[in-house]
């Protein structure tokens, strides 16, 4: 099963390299960009039992590993055989 999992910072924690890349965009002349927040993208393949199985597997690798919980927010935005 491939799991698809989203970290990003939380919204109190600060992004500067979001911020340069809303600046970018503007100097661009991408004056509709108001505000990026970047983030990460994880494709992990996982040998589970099922969807749950899984599931519960990625939040785990999330909260041990593949996030920093302090300042980062995680998603586990998709789960495919």
């Amino acid at each position: 099963m491939k799991a698809l999992v989203h970290v990003t910072l939380k919204q109190q924690v600060l992004d500067p390299q979001g911020k340069a890349i809303a600046r970018a965009c503007a100097s661009l002349g991408y004056e509709a960009v108001t505000s990026v927040r970047q983030g990460k993208l994880f494709e992990v393949r996982l040998d589970a039992a099922d969807e749950v199985a899984a599931r519960n597997l990625a939040n785990e690798l999330c909260e041990k590993l593949l996030a920093n919980t302090v300042i980062e927010d995680y998603e586990v935005v998709r789960l495919d055989p």
